[in-house]
């Protein structure tokens, strides 16, 4: 629900009894997740003074999963035949600027810095040609630009954060380029150095060098600077923590925001039947056995996911049983499927395929830093087709705060998945995460066994698997 309108005795479904609590509706909230603005360092220099080089050596130095290496070499326009032609006869220019669709270039750029899910496109060498393929790339929180025009368009040095310009002997370039070209690109050694001579040298003195006076740090020798490699590596630290800080922030602000507000209708509670409050018993029992947990887990799961369908979407139709007698009834609008946050959300599979055999299921790895209690996508794996599903079921069988799950949902939403398709499915919340939740994504679902206490730290997984 969205609006800013006051209103009183508001009913909501709680415990398999009406509730009456008096409150305000909030307005749909705003949250940004740590990949959104992310970081981009700009690397150009001379074709072969070691630029791939040196971003691989700083994202070795960071040692962490989200820093990604995105070449310009990905984005050399698909030639024509007849500049096909020339190019495998080594005779067209492919050093010039006009042959980077730097348009495509800044378009995925600025897509990542929304946090939005691109399409990097694959090109060929061996073929001269942009490939039918194409690689997606999602939640990076930095982006290192390497190319010998990465420093060249004005719209892309906009919107970098660190240019760099990696020096080297002319020399020691057309030796590496010689071997890697040879190597890698299926030409031959006469073929590279007419190349090199013919429009390689050229455009370096027109187009290349000329960035090395807008770069904000000129790094000789490339990877074997190893005081230059620190000093990137420590800026962007610095950056990245600001962000996590920032971030931490946002989300305790939102908290904070949402104290007196209603809890959504859209929440829906387990009613305290007699099986759910002895299933509840025995799982909150201490000297309850592992092998006895994970019986009654798994049931009050499929409980759980029994409840979430009540959710999806169902179509009129007509049938002829098997006594040749008409029934009217419903059918599945469409596709049921399920993203598990891991490593929790794995122990609610059981109940799930008891309930839904043939249900998809996607991956989603999200764990709080130690350090700073920031949410972080670790690992992603789902469907293409995700946005398609009717109902896409999101399992994590416990919530307090809500930063996993707001998390969670926005990667969801990022891939197409319509809000008001979304179920989040949890064994328990805490009711301030659920209004964390509610408030930025009021379309989706919620269905919940228990609502417990806000600072209620995570056990269900350690005692489901036992450790």
């Amino acid at each position: 629900m969205s609006g800013s309108t006051d209103i009183t005795n508001v009913s909501i479904i709680a415990s398999g009894r009406k509730e009456t609590v008096a409150g305000e509706i909030p307005q749909k909230a705003h949250y940004s997740p740590p990949w959104a603005d992310m970081s981009i360092i700009g690397i150009a220099g001379s074709s072969g003074s070691g630029k791939t080089s040196l971003a691989v050596e700083i994202v070795q130095s960071l040692n962490l999963p989200w820093v990604i290496i995105l070449s310009i070499d990905s984005f050399y326009k698909s030639l024509t035949p007849e500049q096909n032609a020339l190019a495998h006869r080594n005779e067209y220019d492919l050093d010039s600027p006009d042959s980077i669709d730097f348009d495509l270039l800044v378009e995925i750029l600025m897509d990542l810095k929304k946090g939005k899910r691109t399409d990097i496109p694959i090109y060929s060498f061996q073929q001269h040609q942009r490939l039918d393929k194409t690689v997606s790339i999602y939640s990076p929180h930095v982006v290192i630009l390497e190319g010998i025009l990465a420093l060249h368009d004005p719209r892309v040095l906009d919107l970098l954060d660190m240019k760099i310009f990696v020096e080297a002997d002319p020399d020691v370039c057309l030796s590496r380029r010689i071997v890697r070209d040879v190597r890698e690109r299926g030409r031959t050694i006469e073929g590279v150095i007419k190349q090199w001579f013919r429009y390689v040298k050229p455009v370096f003195q027109t187009y290349v060098d000329p960035q090395r006076e807008i770069a904000d740090l000129i790094v000789p020798r490339g990877m074997q600077n190893k005081m230059a490699i620190q000093m990137i590596v420590n800026q962007t630290r610095q950056i990245l923590k600001g962000k996590s800080i920032r971030h931490n922030a946002e989300l305790e602000k939102l908290g904070q925001q949402i104290e007196d507000y209603t809890l959504s209708e859209n929440v829906m509670v387990l009613g305290e039947t007699p099986q759910v409050v002895g299933v509840s018993t025995i799982l909150r029992n201490p000297i309850t056995n592992q092998v006895d947990f994970a019986f009654y887990f798994d049931r009050l799961t499929a409980l759980l996911i029994e409840k979430a369908l009540d959710c999806h979407n169902y179509v009129a139709t007509d049938i002829t049983t098997a006594t040749d007698c008409k029934y009217s009834g419903l059918k599945s609008a469409g596709k049921v499927s399920a993203v598990v946050i891991l490593r929790g959300g794995s122990c609610m599979e059981t109940g799930l395929k008891r309930t839904i055999p043939d249900c998809l299921t996607g991956r989603l790895l999200i764990q709080s830093n130690i350090r700073t209690g920031e949410p972080e996508l670790h690992y992603l794996k789902l469907f293409p087709d995700l946005a398609e599903h009717e109902t896409v079921l999101l399992l994590d069988p416990q919530m307090s705060s809500g930063g996993a799950a707001l998390m969670a949902v926005k990667v969801l939403v990022d891939h197409g998945v319509a809000e008001e398709r979304i179920v989040f499915v949890t064994c328990m919340a805490g009711r301030r995460g659920l209004k964390r939740l509610m408030t930025v994504f009021p379309k989706i679902k919620v269905v919940v066994a228990r609502i417990v206490e806000d600072n209620e730290k995570r056990w269900m997984e350690e005692r489901y698997f036992g450790c």
